[in-house]
């Protein structure tokens, strides 16, 4: 039988945010892979996964998760964690992948994946949907993604915050990932675009720490690296005016 790679989505952090489809995956596999970064404290997935399967069927795998300049050092990361989870096909058969929100939405698990199947001839690969920060965000804070026949567009900071000023002087509502240690750029941005005011921002979401508060609020401190910002558009109109 073919061998099957899973990646899992696990939500932003919120244990109860897994779906039931996700725990079956991770309970029907015969080993979960968790990513870590080399200084080894555990991660938002490792920690959600461990509400579900036990300790020592969990198995933890570096990634350079927090590379982003050095390419040769992060290729070589991808490299040796693919060759570490294709041995635990070939020794398993059934290999799960937690990931943070959703495995096609700006994942690991894109670049696993790849690196896997030039290792593994005949793999079977395989997602579960998870839910996004963006998704719950809106939920805690009340913002509404989308309305009518307006659009949503998601742009990663890490970009460069002139993608972020493109996309805002459009129409529909704007999300922005991995905004925190540029959140002074992107407040000056939100500020020029006239979006400042009716924009939210959150962090650790479901977690302790969690904090979720107005844009306006930010005064140029850098925020958690994995801060998410939703920037709505100004609805006018009434009850369905996007229509």
């Amino acid at each position: 039988m073919s061998s099957r790679l899973t990646g899992v989505g696990v939500g932003p952090g919120d244990p109860e945010l897994v779906t039931v489809k996700g725990v079956d995956a991770l309970r029907a596999a015969e080993v979960v892979v968790v990513p870590v970064m080399d200084t080894g404290e555990r991660g938002r997935a490792e920690a959600t996964v461990l509400h579900y399967v036990p300790a020592e069927k969990v198995v933890r795998v570096v990634f350079a998760l927090n590379e982003r300049t050095d390419r040769k050092r992060r290729e070589a990361a991808w490299d040796a964690a693919g060759e570490r989870v294709a041995r635990l096909l070939r020794e398993h058969g059934s290999v799960a992948f937690a990931t943070i929100g959703d495995p096609n939405v700006y994942s690991t698990f894109t670049y696993l994946a790849q690196t896997v199947g030039e290792l593994v001839p005949g793999v079977v690969v395989e997602t579960v949907p998870g839910i996004t920060a963006m998704q719950d965000l809106a939920a805690r804070s009340g913002a509404v993604l989308t309305e009518g026949t307006e659009p949503l567009t998601l742009v990663p900071v890490t970009a460069g915050s002139a993608v972020l000023k493109e996309a805002l002087a459009g129409p529909g509502t704007v999300v922005a990932y991995k905004f925190g240690r540029r959140a002074a750029e992107v407040a000056e941005v939100l500020r020029e675009t006239g979006r400042l005011d009716d924009a939210v921002w959150g962090s650790a979401l479901g977690l302790p720490e969690e904090s979720v508060r107005s844009a306006a609020e930010m005064d140029g401190t850098p925020l958690p690296y994995l801060s998410t910002l939703i920037a709505p558009p100004r609805r006018a109109g009434g009850r369905g005016g996007k229509l």
